[in-house]
């Protein structure tokens, strides 16, 4: 019987799939395009948060729906 760590050699995991397109009927809403000029400011979501008076998690959303939309898949 192989140990865990042969039967796991050469594993590889699988490739994460890229960013759905952004589809052209799918433009950021108001309150996104506030955030989006507030994350392209250098703004944590933590900062967003306090500034827009919106929990640090709603802001982290808002960020997330952003970057979906439009094919990002890091904030970087």
């Amino acid at each position: 019987m192989k140990s865990p760590a042969a039967a796991l050699a050469g594993f590889q995991p699988p490739e994460k799939p890229p960013a759905p397109a952004v589809p052209a009927e799918a433009p950021l809403t108001p309150r996104e395009l506030q955030v989006a000029r507030l994350i392209a400011g250098g703004r944590s979501s933590k900062e967003i948060a306090a500034e827009l008076v919106i929990s640090q998690r709603t802001a982290e959303t808002h960020v997330e729906r952003i970057l979906t939309k439009l094919g990002f898949t890091l904030r970087a």
